[in-house]
């Protein structure tokens, strides 16, 4: 499916965004182990959460779907079956694919799950070494692609330093120590979101976060319960950039999700020179949830390095965008993690903006796009990536010259099915 987006002259209008990606698929998994149903309001139905609920069902967990409600039937750390229908179909999900292993370790049978071609270019041996330490057995393709066989194995408690930053891998052993006698215990170098510790803090889990150190007790009893998922800051990201590029723009957005791992992004927005308002802050199910304001306003650019990349890494390809168009340009270091998303998103990134006439210096880790540059009408390609889709969407309502096309516009439905609706919407 491809789409045509016409240049905006300004955008205007409220959002109420999908639930969390992230949050979403830890809800689904967890909630499946728990004992009794728990009842979710606003699960995300993008394609990659649904992939999730999908292998939960496949392995005889009841899911059903009241209005915005999602409930699901958990079985306790003993009650999954091993699939009924065959192998375990993760889609385009690596987050379904990395997580879910943690828990398929401990099982009393074995699985075979795989996913799309795209999940099958994506290494898969970051999980696959933590979790042959706590005593699994995986097999996988050429030693660290999908399909993965997962022989269920009695685990034990390891103490694991992450050799990089990622949210994944770290779930992935937590998910794991769930089943493992003794403390499992995670060090990471550089932190990265928390939404597993506090989704498995609010389903009964005691585990204790110190600095960049987590430790979890394992055999918890979890509990069934009744959560709502806040609205995806990463989704809040194409909206925010829409509105900084076009004159005159200014959008709200309501209850998004708040939490310190993922808010750089209104950090580093704020350090460029955005007017960013965050608004009616609380707290939901451990997360904090607020409204945000943003008005159009011409902005410096900035410089994402370290931590501050490894926090953004999913918003850099949107953030590339306002890059083009600030002051002084968009500097991106330490951004290996890019080459294996679902596209190399430095290449797919740099490949689009040459199609717009943008100039962009890629380096190995990141790139640097130059500031004060216009963007020109162009045929896009999504190369299947949902953020590639929707950042180069954003990218098209700046350009010059008429109309522009996103080839495989679909991809975007993996994590926000309803995008160009909303787009489309703000900028009439």
């Amino acid at each position: 499916m491809n789409e045509i987006i016409s240049p905006a002259k300004t955008l205007s209008g409220s959002v109420l965004l999908p639930g969390d990606k992230s949050i979403s698929h830890r809800y689904g998994m967890i909630a499946a182990i728990a004992e009794g149903p728990s009842r979710i309001k606003r699960y995300s139905g993008g394609a990659d959460c649904q992939s999730t609920l999908g292998c939960m069902e496949s392995m005889g967990i009841k899911i059903e779907r009241d209005g915005d409600d999602t409930i699901i039937h958990g079985q306790g750390l003993e009650g999954l079956k091993a699939s009924a229908t065959g192998d375990l179909d993760a889609g385009n999900s690596g987050s379904t694919i990395r997580m879910l292993s943690g828990i398929l370790a401990a099982q009393s049978f074995t699985t075979r799950i795989a996913g799309d071609e795209s999940l099958a270019r994506r290494p898969m041996d970051r999980i696959i070494n933590p979790l042959k330490e706590m005593g699994a057995s995986i097999t996988a393709h050429n030693g660290r692609f999908t399909p993965l066989t997962i022989e269920g194995r009695t685990l034990h408690a390891i103490d694991y330093t992450t050799p990089m930053a990622s949210a994944q891998v770290k779930s992935c052993v937590l998910l794991a120590g769930l089943f493992a006698e003794g403390k499992t215990i995670v060090r990471e170098a550089i932190r990265t979101r928390d939404h597993t510790e506090v989704a498995l803090r609010e389903f009964g889990a005691e585990i204790d976060s110190l600095k960049n150190v987590i430790t979890l007790e394992g055999r918890p009893q979890l509990k069934g319960r009744e959560l709502e998922v806040p609205g995806d800051l990463s989704s809040a990201a194409f909206f925010l950039v829409a509105a900084l590029i076009r004159p005159g723009s200014a959008i709200s957005i309501y209850g998004v999700g708040l939490n310190p791992t993922r808010s750089a992004l209104l950090d580093f927005l704020a350090q460029m020179g955005a007017p960013i308002k965050v608004l009616d802050v609380g707290q939901r199910g451990g997360e904090l949830v607020g409204d945000i304001q943003v008005k159009y306003a011409p902005v410096k650019g900035g410089v994402l390095e370290g931590a501050t990349t490894a926090a953004l890494i999913d918003e850099i390809p949107v953030l590339s965008i306002l890059g083009a168009v600030s002051e002084e340009g968009l500097l991106v270091k330490d951004a290996k993690e890019l080459r294996v998303k679902e596209t190399d998103r430095i290449a797919t990134v740099a490949e689009n903006f040459k199609r717009m006439g943008v100039k962009v210096d890629v380096h190995e880790n990141g790139f640097f796009v130059p500031g004060k540059q216009k963007l020109e009408a162009a045929t896009l390609d999504s190369f299947g990536d949902h953020r590639i889709a929707m950042a180069f969407s954003v990218a098209a309502l700046a350009a010059e010259g008429g109309d522009s096309t996103i080839e495989d516009a679909g991809a975007a439905s993996v994590s926000f099915p309803d995008f160009y609706t909303i787009l489309k919407r703000l900028a009439s």
